[in-house]
C-alpha cells in the first residue's frame, strides 16, 4: 500500500474534533509511509489534512476539476496538483492512484465519493479497502441505515463487512493491511 485517498469536507464543521482528526490522520499517513491523494482544495478539512501531511514532510497529490481550481480554491503548495476536466475525471483519477479510501466527516460530495468507490469494490472494479473515520459518531446514523439495507435484503452482509469503521486512523490502516475483498458479486 502506497497511497490513501481521503474524502472529506470543504468546510471545517462545527466541532474542533474534526479538524484535529484531519491533522491526526495526515500525520498517521506520513508516519506509516503513505502518501495522501485528495480533492486538491485548500479549504476546510481538505486543506487541513493536506497541510498536516506537508508539515510532516509527506507527499500529497491533489486532483481538482478546472472549474474549482479556477475559483482559487486549489491548494498551490502540494507535491502534485492535477487539474482535470470535471468531477467524474477527478473521482476516476483518485481511484486509480489510491490503494485504499477513507471518508472523514463531510457533506454530500464526501458521501457520494466513498459510496461510489465502495460500490465499485462490490462490483469487483477494484479490490481496495474502504473506511469511515467516524469522529464524534458522525456516521452513526448512516451506519445504522446500512445495517437496515442488510437486514432488509438489499445488501449482502459481506459487502457491509468490506467497510472499516473507527475513530482511530491507525486502526483503519491496520485493517487495510489485513483487508481481503469478498467474492465478486456476479
Amino acid at each position: 500500500m502506497k497511497r490513501i485517498a481521503v474524502y472529506c469536507g470543504s468546510s471545517l464543521g462545527t466541532e474542533p474534533a474534526y479538524k484535529n482528526a484531519a491533522i491526526s490522520l495526515g500525520q498517521t499517513l506520513v508516519n506509516s509511509g503513505l502518501e495522501l491523494v485528495y480533492g486538491g482544495g485548500k479549504v476546510g478539512l481538505m486543506g487541513t489534512i493536506a497541510d498536516a501531511v506537508l508539515a510532516s514532510d509527506g507527499r500529497v497529490t491533489g486532483i481538482i476539476p478546472s472549474a474549482l481550481e479556477s475559483k482559487e480554491i486549489g491548494h498551490t503548495g502540494l507535491t502534485t496538483l492535477e487539474v482535470v476536466t470535471d468531477m467524474h475525471a477527478r473521482k476516476k483519477r483518485m481511484s486509480d492512484l489510491a490503494d485504499g479510501f477513507i471518508a472523514m466527516p463531510g457533506g454530500t460530495g464526501t458521501l457520494e465519493e466513498i459510496f461510489e468507490v465502495w460500490t465499485w469494490g462490490q462490483l469487483a472494479y477494484h479490490h481496495k479497502p474502504c473506511a469511515f473515520l467516524n469522529i464524534n459518531g458522525y456516521y452513526d446514523g448512516l451506519l445504522a441505515f446500512i445495517e437496515r439495507m442488510v437486514d432488509d435484503g438489499f445488501m449482502r452482509p459481506e459487502f457491509r463487512e468490506m467497510l472499516t469503521v473507527s475513530d482511530q486512523p491507525q486502526v483503519i490502516l491496520e485493517a487495510f493491511a489485513r483487508y481481503q475483498p469478498p467474492h465478486d458479486k456476479w
